[in-house]
């Protein structure tokens, strides 16, 4: 069965959140599909003031699927890790008491549903945050875009209480993932998809050398890669995908510089931002920015060649965001 046009949506931003993906559902790694059928019975069972809403496919994301719920919700199920279950109930819980202050529209959750015998694991209900994902269409506005994402942050980047949780290996030290960060630049050198892997190498060993974060963790997005920040008219109008939000280092989002902007625009955000970043946090965020860029670059080959998890739309970007780090080293 495949959804019909209307059901799936149309135009740009339709073909982009859900990949051009036509299909009424797409099975998880517990070999369940999920259809909007499915949705539309998870609903009735645990949130029956919303099932009658209709219900089509959105988004397909690397650990969840989007299914547009009416014109102003979604309802998100964790379709790939298991981890995905712990990171949507971190978003229920911190998410809607941090996004009255952040100045673009973010994914507010509304709804948790539990595991029942119909889906066996946690779903939750959002807001829905219109636009097209930037590694579908990136910003061409540049300094509209660097203020908007300097003022997110801002936003954003202020101190979290104690019991906030921290990211694994999001915002920490960037020493203690080298092992991995050099074990994927030397299979993406040999695949030849980075050009210069010596340069990439040294921005990477300098990052690790500067002084770390001495201020207290602040509160952080963690994975601000173009698939997961949207756009409008030229310019970010939304940002997508909390689950790895945590406490920790602001370097690890400052990322974004080089991983989202227009050429020409790294200047004008860092002038934005709030409190200005010192030298020593825009050497790890270049760090930060070197290591989704490596792996933006083998998740866009595998994309092109058709391998499992591939994205093809994360090369391009992650290409350029390594061009630009090797030519200021």
């Amino acid at each position: 069965m495949t959804h019909t046009e209307a059901e799936a949506g149309t135009g740009t931003e339709a073909e982009s959140r859900a990949e051009a993906g036509a299909e009424a559902g797409t099975g998880t790694e517990t070999g369940i599909e999920i259809t909007a059928e499915l949705v539309r019975e998870l609903l009735r069972e645990q949130h029956p003031d919303l099932a009658g809403h209709s219900v089509r496919l959105g988004a397909r994301g690397w650990d969840n699927q989007l299914w547009r719920l009416g014109d102003d919700l979604a309802v998100r199920l964790p379709w790939a890790t298991q981890s995905a279950d712990e990171l949507l109930r971190k978003e229920h819980a911190w998410l809607p008491g941090l996004a009255p202050r952040l100045p673009l529209p973010v994914p507010v959750p509304q709804r948790i549903g539990e595991p029942s015998a119909k889906f066996p694991r946690p779903w939750i209900v959002t807001t829905w945050v219109p636009g097209a994902p930037a590694d579908h269409a990136p910003a061409t506005r540049g300094g509209e875009a660097a203020d908007r994402l300097a003022a997110f942050l801002t936003a954003l980047h202020q101190s979290a209480p104690e019991d906030a949780p921290t990211g694994g290996d999001r915002g920490g030290s960037l020493a203690d993932l080298s092992g991995e960060f050099f074990e994927g630049l030397a299979e993406a050198a040999e695949a030849g998809l980075i050009p210069d892997p010596d340069a990439v190498r040294a921005v990477w060993e300098d990052a690790v050398a500067a002084p770390g974060w001495a201020g207290l963790p602040v509160w952080i997005h963690g994975d601000l890669h173009p698939a997961n920040i949207l756009t409008a008219d030229g310019t970010f109008c939304g940002v997508i995908d909390f689950g790895d939000l945590c406490a920790g280092d602001p370097a690890c989002d400052l990322a974004a510089a080089w991983v989202l902007l227009p050429d020409g625009a790294a200047e004008r955000f860092h002038a934005a931002y709030e409190p200005a970043a010192d030298a020593a946090t825009l050497r790890r965020a270049r760090g930060w920015a070197a290591r989704q860029a490596v792996g933006g670059v083998m998740i866009g080959d595998a994309g092109v060649h058709g391998r499992p998890g591939g994205k093809a739309t994360w090369g391009p970007p992650a290409r350029t965001a390594l061009r630009r780090l090797a030519a200021t080293r």
